[in-house]
């Protein structure tokens, strides 16, 4: 056999391995993240009534957000405050790699243009917004210090939610 059939025989065996070798790897997923939840509880504040109410859905791939949407409401006897953070507001996801759980980190490319855009020139209490999503088995617990996104109230609820079941739980403060 000449020497270039035999190189090009042995080019195609090893294109061929190549190939085959890709497709039978395992795929490296991306992490992911779908969930939708609604909370509520009542607590007892220095003698006042304090009602807790949370709803969000959170859909991510990887760095990518294909949903997001969260409000946070804080209710007393005379008045009430909000937090809230939806796609409009230009979110962006950053993966952190933490052993075998699942973390993300969600902040604003511009605060300071989301704060203004919901109307909030007042009760400055930063411009920060950062929303730690840490998925430890079937529990997300959602850490959020962002300010920027809320009214007269200082920040977001931070609640953890059971992925299978739905249910909420709140963090004893």
């Amino acid at each position: 056999m000449p020497s270039t059939t035999r190189n090009s025989v042995r080019r195609s065996c090893l294109l061929l391995f190549m190939l085959a070798t890709t497709l039978l790897a395992p795929v490296v997923q991306a992490q992911q993240l779908q969930t939708k939840f609604g909370c509520n509880m009542t607590r007892d504040q220095d003698g006042e009534k304090v009602i807790y109410g949370d709803t969000g859905e959170f859909k991510l791939n990887g760095e990518r957000i294909e949903a997001l949407r969260w409000e946070s409401a804080l209710y007393r006897p005379t008045h009430g405050f909000e937090c809230s953070i939806d796609t409009s507001d230009d979110p962006q996801a950053e993966v952190e790699h933490d052993g075998n759980k699942d973390n993300w980190r969600i902040t604003l490319k511009d605060p300071v243009a989301a704060r203004h855009q919901r109307g909030y020139d007042f009760y400055n209490h930063g411009m920060n917004c950062s929303i730690r999503l840490q998925r430890d088995g079937d529990k997300l617990h959602v850490i959020p210090s962002c300010p920027a996104l809320c009214g007269s109230r200082g920040n977001f609820t931070e609640l953890s939610v059971d992925l299978k079941t739905g249910e909420c739980s709140y963090e004893q403060k």
